[in-house]
């Protein structure tokens, strides 16, 4: 670290470092219970600080902080952060050589490092084993710890070991454990699996209000021309898209890159190499968009994703929370859209079916199997709800929601109100003479009076209620049966082949209900007067920002993106010189503070947020000189 007095207090340690003024909700909490010497688990959003909840304590505990970490890219990250910020730290794992590894714990050992990052499965090595052993260790501290719970998305086996190793240290370090994603099994299943000693449990919330939320129902060809046109009118903007197949991956990739779209692409299925360099261009800005598998973005920091769009629906909302979220870790306005059609709901079941379950006895097997259909339904019933987007992720999460957000695709839509109640009899009826065997596909299907072979193999085309809801849309059908679902007139199986049967129907039967399906209407533009203003439409620099009158808001709006522009380019020069990704010099909004204060000398670059001491030394006077030039020019 920096050689003069060293801060003593977390708030100094702040400002010293990382270049900020107070800590955001939670952090203080959380750094104050390991600073005393309590075991911690935070569930915070990503993009909340939780990396700071248990750096800044590391620097004030006396001895080191190891953190267990699942990716090497993450710790990778991590590292080149602090030692930018003028931290001291070292990653351990499978790129480095066996001489350095040695020559780290070496320095590490002499107090060289405060923060070492290790892979769970570096801990039961012998080498490591002794360096720990012998060296004073103050807190272990578990990132991405829903990996610990085979009910999380992401389970890791070799997460299991790591109270093994915490149980042979000496001194009884504290352990702290964070994560962005995690329900209530997980989290009780973290502290149990850990042995937490009396902890502070601290959830935050799993609000992400700068993220907007948005699904489009498209078919396959609607979904790459939305995509070409998003980024055609999203250009210079830093994107993720995901899709579920390898063969989606590829098939997109090719036709960006004939559009002339800056795009590369990550998946399994490439080399290790490939991968890397494909992972490396997207994080120092040679690519603006990555089209990946889910194999992608854990561990990965980049703060500057504007957009996460998933070409098709993912398998769980842990999953799809986790990939959306990777937009707008900065706290800058991103975009979150799920492109939706029924034909991801196959794909996702196909994929459960090939899951591995190695270790797991039958029982496990079947919990996990049941546990992953629940979780495609509650998927499936977010693309299909017409309810706040934003209030169906929280609520999934446990948070009680009392008003819409007004600020996703659902709020900003219009809708017209369906009259389904005759409808919702007819699906009664035909899952009654299907006897409860089949699923929502073969219902709809039936109703629609499809000629599909399967229907006339199981007898379905001389049902009495085939072809009664001819004149209705397979879209139509699905949201009358979601919400039929919904309201337990009809129960779906849980399980690999989820069927249809006939719930509580006693009220739809005797009484005089009504079955009001929302549905949205045909798109068209909405006018302003109906909608708040999507905040995407926003200048970043508005005059509210800035302090402009009415009068000079274009003129300093303007002036404002052009600094950034100027100032993003010097971070990009920077970042090729120091061989790090460029929001690991600044992140965009730090760039924006500088655009709306015009810091004109070192103290005053002191107060830009995320400039700290060391980054002041290394990168402020050229971004002062920039600034100074571009003001002398643009007066």
């Amino acid at each position: 670290m920096n050689s003069g007095t060293p801060p003593v207090t977390p708030l100094q340690i702040l400002k010293t470092y990382f270049g900020y003024d107070s800590f955001r909700e939670g952090q203080t909490e959380i750094i104050d219970t390991i600073l005393s010497g309590r075991d911690a688990l935070a569930i915070m959003p990503t993009g909340a600080g939780k990396s700071l909840c248990y750096q800044v304590p590391a620097l004030l505990l006396p001895g080191i902080t190891l953190v267990v970490s699942p990716l090497i890219s993450l710790m990778q990250d991590q590292v080149k952060s602090l030692n930018e910020a003028g931290i001291h730290a070292a990653y351990i794992n499978s790129s480095l050589t066996e001489g350095q590894i040695n020559k780290a714990l070496s320095f590490a050992a002499r107090g060289v490092y405060k923060i070492i990052y290790v892979a769970p499965e570096r801990l039961e090595t012998a080498s490591f084993l002794s360096f720990a052993l012998h060296t004073p260790i103050s807190m272990v501290t578990v990132d991405e710890a829903h990996c610990i719970s085979q009910w999380g998305q992401d389970f890791r086996p070799s997460y299991l070991k790591i109270i093994d190793f915490v149980e042979q240290l000496p001194g009884n370090p504290i352990i702290s454990a964070f994560t962005a994603t995690a329900t209530e099994v997980v989290k009780n299943d973290i502290a149990r699996i850990l042995k937490l000693k009396n902890p502070n449990i601290v959830v935050t919330g799993f609000d992400r209000e700068n993220l907007y939320y948005q699904v489009e129902h498209l078919t396959g060809k609607q979904k790459d021309i939305f995509i070409q046109n998003y980024i055609e009118t999203h250009p210079n903007e830093s994107g993720i898209i995901y899709c579920a197949t390898r063969k989606n991956v590829d098939t997109l990739y090719e036709k960006l890159l004939k559009q002339g779209v800056s795009v590369t692409r990550y998946h399994a299925g490439m080399s290790n190499d490939i991968r890397k360099k494909s992972q490396d261009d997207f994080i120092y800005d040679r690519a603006q968009v990555v089209i990946a598998t889910n194999a992608f973005g854990m561990g990965i920091d980049k703060s500057n994703v504007r957009f996460v769009i998933h070409y098709n629906m993912p398998q769980s909302m842990e999953n799809y929370y986790q990939e959306a979220g990777r937009a707008g870790r900065d706290g800058e306005p991103a975009k979150c859209i799920l492109l939706f059609s029924t034909q991801d709901v196959m794909i996702s079941k196909l994929l459960l079916g090939s899951k591995d379950f190695e270790g797991m006895d039958f029982q496990e097997i079947d919990q996990v199997k049941r546990q992953d259909s629940r979780r495609l339904q509650l998927m499936e019933g977010y693309c299909m709800t017409t309810s706040c987007l934003r209030n169906y992720i929280l609520e999934y999460f446990g948070e009680t929601t009392h008003q819409s957000c007004d600020n996703c695709g659902n709020c900003h839509q219009e809708f017209e109100e369906l009259d389904m109640t005759l409808d919702a009899k007819w699906v009664v009826g035909c899952i009654t003479e299907m006897r409860g065997r089949y699923g929502q596909a073969l219902v709809i299907g039936t109703l629609l009076g499809s000629k599909k072979a399967r229907l006339k193999d199981i007898g379905a085309t001389s049902y009495n209620c085939y072809g009664q809801l001819e004149n209705r849309t397979e879209a139509d059908l699905r949201l009358l049966i979601s919400q039929m679902i919904r309201m337990g007139y009809i129960i779906q199986t849980e399980g690999e082949y989820s069927v249809l049967k006939v719930g509580n129907i006693a009220d739809l039967q005797t009484k005089n209900i009504k079955i009001i399906v929302k549905k949205f209407k045909e798109k068209e533009k909405i006018s302003a007067s109906k909608k708040r203003k999507n905040p995407f439409e926003k200048d970043s620099f508005s005059a509210s920002k800035v302090g402009s009158s009415a009068g000079t808001t274009a003129a300093n709006s303007s002036r404002n993106s052009a600094l950034f522009e100027t100032l993003r380019q010097l971070r990009l020069q920077i970042a090729k010189e120091e061989s790090v990704p460029p929001y690991i010099v600044f992140t965009d909004k730090t760039l924006i503070d500088m655009c709306e204060k015009f810091p004109q000398n070192e103290d005053e670059m002191l107060n830009v947020s995320g400039v700290g001491q060391n980054k002041l030394k290394k990168y402020g006077q050229r971004f002062l000189q920039e600034i100074s030039s571009f003001l002398s020019t643009n007066h």
